[in-house]
């Protein structure tokens, strides 16, 4: 089995233009206003639709953290082609994007792989999956050098969330590389405007307070919804065991705001989530 994982949805999600595609995420990034803030980046939350779509919006957690450095970049990201219990990684090689090469973390990965039986290895999974891939080409534009540990979260509910969360904080804890925890999700999904508005406002507003429990709860009554709800949360969870305390949503619209087809909308958000400075 082949340890480089190529691109699937580019010329889809995304130009397979590299020009054209560092040409579009640049000028996502231009557009993306982001307000000064202080502390350290733990995480960040950023939507995975089609770049006509989302890609102003993920435009801003990418701004927030452009000009940082960081070693390994762990992207957790739903799985939406297969079912499969647990979080799966991509172990050995490499993901591939129109824009190059992006080297997998072994070490990370054999670390995670041995700390908890939440994870599996099983590339397979991720061969057709467009979640994290889309993350990839902003990635690249932002940071110069990093290595990548790519998660795939499959069925899972709180144990799932709390032993990844756990097993990230040990490794990312006991380390001397900076890692940086990207969280990939849309919100809701198909509800005409207003109603997705009101569903979306739910989960806007827990990342806002970083109140994780809230967000359990409401995403467990589908009060809030998010197709990757578990990596938002288990983000979330990660980012409070490694200090954490505040966080900020930088953005949100939605697909109607785009398209102006409001009849059917697919919500997007993108937050961070910070560890202050005293």
């Amino acid at each position: 089995m082949t340890s480089v994982r190529e691109p699937s949805v580019s010329g889809m999600f995304y130009p397979d233009d590299p020009t054209v595609l560092r040409k579009d995420v640049g000028i996502y990034l231009k557009g993306a206003d982001v307000e000064p803030f202080t502390g350290e980046v733990r995480a960040i939350v950023s939507p995975h639709a089609g770049y006509v779509y989302s890609g102003p919006v993920a435009a801003y957690a990418y701004k927030a953290v452009s000009g940082l450095d960081f070693d390994t970049v762990i992207v957790i990201a739903p799985s939406h082609r297969v079912y499969f219990e647990g979080v799966a990684l991509w172990e050995k090689g490499s993901f591939k994007t129109p824009l190059g090469s992006i080297g997998i973390d072994e070490q990370a990965a054999q670390e995670l792989l041995k700390s908890s039986d939440a994870f599996i290895a099983n590339r397979d999974v991720h061969r057709g999956e467009h979640s994290l891939e889309v993350q990839l080409p902003f990635l690249q534009c932002v940071f110069k050098d990093f290595l990548l540990l790519p998660l795939l979260m499959g069925a899972a509910g709180e144990e799932i969330y709390e032993k990844t969360a756990q097993s990230l904080e040990r490794m990312i804890a006991s380390s001397s590389r900076r890692f940086l925890i990207v969280a990939s999700t849309d919100l809701s999904h198909y509800y005409p405007y207003d109603v997705a508005v009101k569903i979306d406002a739910v989960t806007v507003e827990h990342l806002r307070n970083f109140d994780i429990s809230g967000m359990m709860r409401d995403i467990s009554s589908e009060k809030a919804q998010a197709c990757g709800a578990g990596p938002m949360i288990t983000a979330m969870l990660a980012s409070k065991k490694l200090g954490a305390q505040t966080s900020r949503v930088l953005k949100y619209a939605n697909s109607g705001d785009v398209s102006g087809d409001r009849s059917g909308v697919v919500g997007y958000v993108s937050a961070i989530f910070l560890k202050d400075n005293l």
